[in-house]
């Protein structure tokens, strides 16, 4: 049977850990994380890092692995990733992977574009102007450049927005017009599990957890790293408005209920980017077990047919 990578997608909080977590213990097998913001040690309750308990459950890889001062790009996680699977194909015939980061995700399963390089001072005005005029000015010169990859992209992620206006700036063409549309070829299988629900019950499942993670102690968490708040891993939902907070733009109140927004925008954009994937497996969150077992194993046995 040809190896095969089964992952696990879908909005955040919608149950993803845990059926990657089934799925690892019913074919004895490990799990690589594909949650760019799960990457980051000092970064736990705002990135809803497994608890110990889920840990301990399956073997997980690439959960807080780096610190936040490290510079780790996709790029670097597409090619430690495949070494990884590399690896662990070599005792195990499935692997999983679970993850809400679609760019990562993609990036293991079909590999990532290519772009041409561009002058790094492009880099640096964006960032003068990111620190100067805000996010919002970003946004408003990628939607004029680019605005097929604005619809797509994660708006309020500065690193993003600099990433695609620097490829515009650089060469006149819009960034989306080198995103490739041919999978580079991989020597296992993909099978994609996407786990979705009707929006008002994504909607309370995330502000449940917003809640939660409060409880747990985000608050204290988003302080001890406020004086890093530049630092590219900590440009994200959760940390960002608690920043404000500290700098006396929101109170607390608003900046959880920004929180809980920003968080809905951002299961939204993730739907949208995993539903161009028609090969996805949907189901719904309250899945059967049993059923749905038996729908991979379908799957699997299709692979196994293929060269």
């Amino acid at each position: 049977m040809k190896h095969i990578l089964i992952s696990v997608v879908g909005p955040t909080a919608i149950g993803k850990t845990a059926l990657a977590i089934k799925l690892a213990n019913y074919f004895k097998t490990e799990i690589i994380s594909a949650d760019s913001r799960q990457f980051y040690k000092e970064m736990c309750i705002g990135t809803a890092v497994p608890s110990e308990e889920e840990l301990h459950s399956a073997t997980h890889h690439f959960i807080q692995h780096k610190s936040i001062f490290d510079p780790y790009s996709v790029g670097d996680f597409e090619k430690e990733a495949l070494e990884k699977l590399k690896h662990l194909f070599k005792t195990h015939k499935i692997i999983i992977m679970v993850g809400g980061s679609g760019l990562y995700v993609n990036a293991v399963t079909n590999g990532l574009d290519d772009f041409p390089k561009v002058d790094a001072e492009i880099r640096k005005n964006l960032n003068e102007e990111l620190n100067t005029k805000g996010v919002e000015y970003l946004q408003k010169q990628l939607k004029q450049l680019d605005p097929e990859y604005f619809s797509k992209v994660d708006i309020h992620n500065p690193h993003r927005l600099i990433r695609a206006l620097e490829i515009c700036i650089g060469t006149n063409k819009p960034y989306s017009s080198f995103l490739k549309k041919d999978k580079k070829s991989r020597s296992f299988y993909s099978i994609t599990v996407g786990i979705d629900a009707d929006r008002e019950v994504i909607y309370d499942r995330i502000n449940k957890r917003v809640d939660i993670m409060m409880n747990q102690g985000l608050l204290s968490e988003a302080k001890d790293l406020y004086k890093h708040k530049t630092l590219n891993a900590l440009q994200t939902v959760g940390y960002r408005e608690l920043f404000s907070h500290f700098d006396e733009e929101f109170t607390l109140e608003f900046a959880v209920s920004e929180i809980k927004k920003n968080t809905r925008r951002f299961a939204k954009r993730q739907l949208t980017w995993f539903k161009r994937n028609e090969k996805t497996l949907w189901v719904n969150y309250d899945y059967k077990e049993a059923e749905l077992f038996d729908l991979i194993n379908k799957q699997i046995k299709k692979a196994s047919k293929i060269n």
